[in-house]
């Protein structure tokens, strides 16, 4: 299209200084005549080689990266010293946290009685599924389902409405346009809402068989009910006994700074590949523990720096680790992002 050219000219001859986008910008379409600064907003959203990818549009630029919970890899990343870290704790404004509650199937009339006191009182509610449609192969709940369930449950009370991937991009911003304008009440939806969707008078996120989401997600998808004064609340349903979904629902139950349960993330999945593409799994170390061995790694770190701020590193006394740096690590440097 016309528009996208006069873009990506602008980049290119210096007409345009600041550029906004999505995954397009990514495309090898994409050239800038001196990139300086890249700012990633969710970043746990894109694969590695998607980050290296923009990086790799410039020379020893600044790279920002942002998230509510960092992802395992990202964090053992900034615990080994490759990356500063800020954390911004204070709410805006007078928000207060979400209350979260972690409940089985056998207590969700206590969800119904919220929702329809939330309701009366003028407020509205998202009710988050893991899947579209009915699936054979797994028994889980699913958006479709939901919406029939609670249009008939709530006939006469409120407007239930229904987004997704699949429905077409008309269909999505005119749901959205009527839940933000407190047409609809109840919005039954997929992950589709996880980021980028602000309701201010939502107050109420209901998770139905939440073991099938991470921690970051349902970190991100609580944050929808972190919009104001009013008290808001997250409900956490799963049947799961599975030792792992058990502890991560209880996790985000308890800890409401992203930060912690990006922590504790990070000792549950491990960092992943940190010179490779998996962002999480166990590291290949040979002794040590990323976590529990945080402090020793940070030493380690420092005597590299100091390795190489003296010019050891090429010297006799180093050769060998060299030599072990060169042949482990140096065809996968640039997936250190």
């Amino acid at each position: 299209p016309k528009e996208k050219k006069e873009i990506l000219d602008g980049l290119l001859n210096k007409d345009i200084d600041i550029v906004v986008g999505t995954h397009s910008l990514f495309g090898k379409d994409v050239v800038f005549d001196r990139l300086g600064l890249v700012i990633t907003d969710e970043e746990h959203r894109f694969g590695v080689r998607q980050r290296v990818s923009i990086v790799g549009k410039g020379h020893l630029i600044d790279h920002l990266k942002m998230s509510a919970t960092p992802i395992p890899r990202t964090l053992a990343i900034s615990i080994l010293g490759d990356s500063d870290i800020s954390v911004i704790r204070q709410l805006p404004g007078q928000r207060k946290e979400p209350i979260t509650k972690y409940l089985h199937y056998e207590d969700i009339e206590i969800v119904h009685d919220h929702i329809l006191k939330e309701i009366r009182a003028g407020r509205q509610v998202y009710v988050i599924t893991p899947m579209i449609e009915e699936s054979p192969e797994m028994e889980l709940e699913n958006a479709n389902d939901i919406y029939e369930k609670f249009r008939a449950r709530y006939d006469g009370i409120c407007e239930v409405g229904l987004i997704h991937s699949r429905l077409k991009t008309a269909e999505k911003e005119e749901v959205m346009r009527k839940f933000q304008r407190n047409e609809i009440q109840i919005l039954v939806s997929t992950s589709v809402i996880e980021v980028g969707v602000n309701v201010v008078n939502a107050t109420t996120c209901v998770v139905l068989d939440a073991d099938r989401f991470g921690i970051a997600q349902l970190h991100q998808m609580r944050g929808r009910v972190r919009r104001s004064d009013e008290q808001a609340y997250c409900f956490l349903v799963s049947d799961s006994t599975a030792e792992s979904a058990v502890q991560r629902l209880k996790l985000v139950e308890e800890i409401d700074d992203g930060f912690v349960l990006a922590e504790e993330d990070l000792a549950m999945r491990g960092p992943g590949d940190l010179f490779g593409e998996k962002q999480t799994g166990n590291i290949p170390f040979k002794m040590a523990d990323l976590v529990l061995d945080r402090d020793l790694l940070l030493e380690a770190d420092a005597e590299a720096e100091r390795i190489i701020a003296e010019g050891k590193l090429f010297t006799e006394e180093y050769r060998r680790l060299y030599e072990i740096v060169h042949e482990n690590y140096l065809e996968k440097k640039e997936l250190l992002d």
